[in-house]
């Protein structure tokens, strides 16, 4: 697709389940040992909620990985739909 960054085609869905991927979006968020620190909503926006797409959830764990804090482990849950196994 000529992106401009790295990014993970998922074909046999290996990494999906091996990370327990539930819905999508599901945003997950690695630190430089690769891993997990994040997993979980990138805002509380919504489709109809009328909330503003800010990031900030994920933003904030970006942010704390860059300056050291730690990570929250109060992270949301993503909402969406349910992943489609293949078989």
């Amino acid at each position: 697709y000529k992106f401009n960054f790295p990014y993970l085609f998922d074909e046999t869905q290996e990494v999906a389940k091996t990370y327990e991927a539930a819905c999508t979006p599901d945003f997950n968020v690695f630190d430089a040992d690769m891993t997990c620190v994040y997993r979980g909503q990138f805002d509380g926006s919504r489709p109809g909620n009328d909330t503003v797409v800010t990031g900030e959830d994920m933003l904030r764990t970006l942010e704390d990985i860059l300056t050291g804090k730690e990570i929250s482990k109060a992270q949301i849950p993503s909402v969406g739909c349910n992943i489609k196994w293949k078989s």
